[in-house]
């Protein structure tokens, strides 16, 4: 490493170089950079990067690393000046932060930072950010819009489809798999004239959508997120994978980002964008209440929540109602839904059920059937129930209540 990108003497040219207020404090950083690209790489103040990006030596530059913490929250308008320049030079920018609010990150990716990583660094990270900066597809050019690739999503619907949330109130209540489930029965409801479904994934930091149907976790998604005052329709179908050509989806980032990275007019903006294309929009929430929480139980017709017989299920279904009651919410959106419930002949089990009910004044009003080792195997191969164990009885209920929204919200089209 040099400690001045100018004062590199090295006849190989460099590709890299970090810029931080002192890349000493970042020492993990050096590692990373020393491994990735040996001596092809320098260093750079934030001052230094400003000035250095006008020269012709930064024509040569593949990336640079913006390293910062909560001391360099002051300087933001440089940073932010920093990773425009950068992306104007065609230069790609990897923040690498410790210990920075929210708010601020949020501020500096939606300047055109390409990758994030959190410091300290996990292993080989630096290395993974790399290899998709230097992997990355070119951008799609207009003439190959996502509406042009998938003529599906070519024809808006009136904006009115129907937004159904699921979130689970404790974990491994089967939320996820409520979500997909749902999602993919309702995409196959119809043979003849099938609904255009979305499932979104709102789980920033752990969602596992892109897991459970095998598919890839796109870096647009990222960039979507990160700048919604351009989000638009093209945006919107670019950040989407079909699954089957029949389900569209909208995966959780790569990267763990923090879940009030978005605010509640990002969602609402989002949601308007899906009603807009689909007829059913499926949501998978994040296991914990964030400010844009409520902006997805206003907007949702049904709003799922997934809990056990259990005590942890009980005491959080009793303080979800409570915050939600205090905050004057439509707690009435809510429907409990009881995962791995008691089978027809288990009575004991039938009188917890109710006893539970009772005790928290609420109406379960799902139950869903214990579906065993093929739920989870289901998961693992990537696949809906209906294609890896479409007799299951977790399916079956799952296609049983798909069956009914759709048959509802077939009624209420033709009375209106």
């Amino acid at each position: 490493m040099t400690s001045s990108v100018a004062k590199q003497s090295d006849p190989n040219p460099i590709v890299a170089c970090t810029i931080s207020r002192d890349v000493q404090n970042f020492d993990l950083l050096i590692e990373d950079m020393e491994a990735a690209l040996g001596e092809s790489w320098g260093d750079l103040g934030f001052a230094e990067a400003l000035a250095f990006f006008n020269q012709p030596e930064a024509n040569t530059l593949e990336f640079v690393a913006v390293a910062i913490d909560e001391a360099d929250e002051d300087d933001l308008v440089m940073l932010g000046e920093i990773i425009s320049l950068a992306s104007k030079k065609g230069i790609k920018v990897i923040l690498i932060a410790e210990d920075v609010s929210p708010a601020a990150l949020h501020q500096l990716l939606r300047q055109g930072a390409d990758e994030f990583v959190p410091y300290p660094l996990p292993e080989g990270e630096l290395q993974a950010a790399i290899d998709r900066l230097r992997h990355a597809p070119p951008p799609m050019p207009q003439s190959q819009s996502a509406a042009q690739t998938h003529p599906a999503l070519a024809n808006p619907t009136a904006g009115d489809g129907v937004i159904l949330a699921v979130q689970g109130l404790s974990g491994g209540t089967g939320a996820t798999t409520l979500a997909v489930n749902l999602a993919w029965e309702l995409a196959n409801v119809e043979k003849a004239s099938p609904p255009r479904v979305c499932l979104l994934d709102f789980g920033l930091q752990f969602g596992s959508v892109a897991t459970y149907l095998d598919l890839p976790r796109r870096d647009v998604v990222f960039e979507m997120w990160s700048d919604t005052e351009a989000l638009d329709d093209d945006i919107f179908r670019q950040a989407l994978v079909a699954f089957e050509d029949k389900l569209w989806v909208l995966t959780a980032p790569a990267d763990v980002l923090p879940l009030d990275m978005i605010s509640s007019e990002d969602v609402n903006k989002l949601l308007s964008l899906a009603r807009k294309h689909f007829d059913y929009v499926v949501i998978d929430m994040p296991g914990s209440l964030v400010q844009w929480t409520e902006a997805v139980l206003h907007a949702s017709q049904i709003y799922f929540a997934t809990l056990e017989l259990d005590m942890r299920s009980a005491q959080n279904a009793l303080r979800i109602k409570r915050a939600m009651q205090s905050e004057d919410l439509p707690v009435d959106k809510l429907r409990y839904c009881l995962n791995r419930s008691p089978k027809f002949t288990d009575l004991n089990g039938k009188s917890r059920v109710k006893r539970m009910a009772e005790s928290l004044e609420i109406r379960i009003e799902l139950l869903l059937p214990d579906g065993g080792r093929a739920v989870c195997q289901s998961s693992d191969h990537g696949l809906p129930l209906a294609s890896s164990a479409a007799k299951n009885p977790l399916r079956r209920e799952i296609a049983k209540l798909a069956s009914s929204l759709h048959a509802l919200g077939k009624s209420d089209a033709e009375a209106a």
